[in-house]
């Protein structure tokens, strides 16, 4: 079993996760537990944003939530432990921009630029998305993107989309 701790081998992977099905922030909470337990130690994470949908705008409000996460694995690895956990919660693949119970995207890894078949890091869209710059800019702020050569901060105040993310206030029971 592996063990966690300073080492000259950690990587940092920042994740955006979100869903727009059943019990949103039991969902993502959800998630995060199963990525702490399988995929490294969750260092920091943001405040849930509710946001509207991107794509086919027909369906519910997403919340996302972004973290930041020390792992001892390699990109390609860490995809397949989080699409595990995505299928584990209930994810099923079923349209591009469809409802969804989770999503997990890899965002950034370490400052690396990542062109797989399965794996584009960072995150191709990621700039023209403020339902992923607004958490992340939480977090990370100052993170610069690896190819833009801008920081978190700069990219959510260049950033072209309209739709709002607002930070979720769960109602009381």
């Amino acid at each position: 079993m592996a063990t966690f701790g300073p080492s000259k081998y950690m990587n940092t992977a920042i994740l955006l996760i979100g869903g727009n099905m059943g019990d949103r922030p039991k969902f993502l909470q959800q998630a995060a537990s199963l990525i702490a337990a399988r995929a490294g130690r969750v260092l920091r994470e943001s405040t849930m944003y509710e946001t509207a949908p991107w794509g086919d705008v027909q369906q519910p409000d997403y919340l996302n939530q972004a973290l930041v996460v020390e792992t001892t694995m390699e990109a390609p690895v860490l995809l397949e432990v989080l699409l595990e956990i995505e299928k584990e919660i209930g994810r099923v693949r079923r349209q591009k921009w469809g409802s969804r119970v989770i999503d997990i995207d890899l965002i950034f890894f370490n400052n690396e630029v990542i062109t797989l078949p399965q794996l584009k890091v960072p995150h191709p869209q990621m700039q023209n998305r403020r339902f992923v710059l607004a958490p992340l800019q939480e977090i990370v702020p100052q993170w610069v993107h690896p190819i833009l050569q801008l920081t978190v901060d700069q990219l959510l105040e260049a950033c072209p989309d309209p739709l709002p993310a607002h930070k979720f206030i769960a109602a009381a029971h």
